[in-house]
């Protein structure tokens, strides 16, 4: 049975007589968590789940802690009859009001297989009360697509999934049947490990292994100089960039290095140049500069470099972006720009590469347009409809310069690796939806959707941080998908 996705957070109500399943259809397909069951807080407030002398108090609490975690914006499955429609549309308005999806799963199975269940129970519904539930089940499964759902479902096979993967499915069957192909980079973001200072090289060195045998096209770092705060502590251990692609250039024989990407503030741009140059002639031609307007104003401060205003900055990188180019070819002609002033480009040796690449980072117009004029591709964020619409607005001035999509990326075999991964790698703080979110923590065939779909809205190369660097082979299964 094909696999229903439904987007995270969002409220699920189960709708359906005694003894239709309900409870274990639940079980099966969500975390306990994510269950608020009429039963079990009837055995919280009373003597059991079968006290029903506490039925009313524990109805009372149901509503309370379904009112706070949707308040919360927490995935939320009711587990009721549901077969009251002043509830049902109470905990509908809930939901909108929280902005949240609410779907409702009718239960319609056959009287006869309710009764059946019912009295091979320990404890059962009294006859009357069940033959109740079942007439008014008749009624409310033909109200329910009336009541303003989403969707009203039958119980199939269910997970909810962060929003990114909702059409993950349709786009993998597709790459099944009509492949497309599709680069990958493996981002550095982090270099915290186990073995310590000391081991830091043959750490390195055994990742960029891993990521040439899993089938990355290229091994990118973050051109900072302590750690920024999306990732970590300031005084995390971190390496300089270049020097570290350096050391990546005599670990690899395949992979493209780059900086993803270096801040135009960091370097000198004609030593920026030559840095760049020096580093494709001796990784044999592989590598890629990639240069931004650089954001974080507190590493400037601490290293006592100015942080120009975002102007100054956008003419200093539209001047490097022109600089580069004449820094790499032949000859030593002089460069005169609106911000900078290069007497003599001598760059010798050139690089391998006929043109080496110029990368921009960012995804604003104006960043946009730069790259247009001046790059050879640009790395933009966001989801996929934010790509197809920034890509759309670059072919307006470009229908040259590629696009690369960077995004975290947390990869597990399947459902149950995923959420273990999520449980072991989440600040004890965050929500584990949240978490998986913000980290796009799917399984293989979820990732090959989703950057599917990033193929098909214009994207030619993905560049994915792991945060945790044991999925890589994991990550090498979705690569493959793209090698066929």
């Amino acid at each position: 049975m094909e696999e229903l996705k439904l987007p995270s957070p969002c409220v699920v109500i189960l709708v359906g007589p005694g003894a239709s399943g309900k409870s274990t259809w639940a079980a099966e397909r969500f975390a306990a968590d994510l269950i608020v069951s009429s039963d079990r807080l009837r055995a919280l407030v009373g003597a059991g789940e079968d006290d029903l002398a506490a039925s009313a108090d524990a109805f009372a609490l149901l509503e309370e802690v379904v009112a706070q975690r949707i308040g919360r914006q927490l995935t939320t499955v009711i587990d009721t009859l549901g077969l009251d429609r002043e509830r049902r549309l109470r905990w509908l308005g809930l939901a909108r009001a929280a902005g949240m999806p609410c779907v409702a799963v009718g239960f319609d199975t056959p009287a006869d297989e309710c009764r059946r269940r019912n009295r091979s129970r320990l404890q059962r519904i009294p006859a009357d009360a069940l033959t109740s539930q079942l007439r008014s089940w008749t009624a409310v499964k033909k109200a329910l697509p009336a009541e303003g759902y989403d969707d009203v479902l039958q119980p199939a096979v269910v997970r909810v999934v962060p929003s990114a993967f909702v059409e993950a499915g349709a786009a993998a069957q597709r790459q099944e049947e009509s492949p497309t192909g599709l680069r990958f980079g493996l981002q550095l973001s982090s270099y915290t490990h186990k073995a310590g200072r000391a081991g830091t090289a043959s750490w390195i060195r055994e990742v960029a292994t891993r990521a040439e045998a899993a089938g990355f096209d290229a091994i990118y770092v973050m051109d900072h100089f302590r750690q920024i705060p999306q990732v970590g502590r300031a005084w995390d251990d971190f390496l300089e960039s270049w020097t570290t692609l350096g050391y990546l250039a005599a670990c690899t024989s395949r992979a493209r290095l780059g900086t993803l990407v270096s801040g135009i503030t960091y370097r000198n741009v004609a030593h920026l140049g030559k840095i760049a140059a020096t580093l494709d002639v001796l990784s044999g031609g592989r590598a890629v500069c990639g240069v931004g307007l650089a954001w974080f104003e507190a590493e400037h401060k601490a290293y006592g470099w100015a942080f120009p205003p975002v102007g100054e900055r956008y003419a200093l990188l539209e001047d490097a972006l022109q600089l580069l180019p004449v820094l790499w070819g032949p000859g030593n002609k002089p460069f005169h720009g609106a911000v900078l002033d290069v007497p003599d480009t001598t760059c010798y040796p050139r690089p391998l590469q006929e043109r080496l690449p110029l990368l921009v980072g960012g995804s604003g117009p104006r960043t946009l347009r730069l790259a247009a004029r001046h790059a050879d591709a640009v790395n933009v964020f966001g989801d996929v409809a934010q790509v197809r619409k920034r890509v759309g607005y670059l072919r307006e001035f470009s229908t040259s310069v590629e696009v690369s999509h960077l995004s975290t990326t947390l990869v597990g075999k399947d459902r149950r690796d995923v959420d273990e991964l999520v449980a072991q790698l989440r600040p004890r703080n965050q929500d584990p939806a949240r978490y998986a979110a913000t980290v796009n923590a799917g399984t293989v065939a979820d990732q090959i959707g989703r950057f599917r779909e990033l193929s098909e809205a214009g994207v030619a190369e993905v560049m994915i941080s792991l945060p945790s660097l044991d999925t890589l082979e994991n990550a090498g299964e979705v690569i493959s998908a793209f090698r066929r």
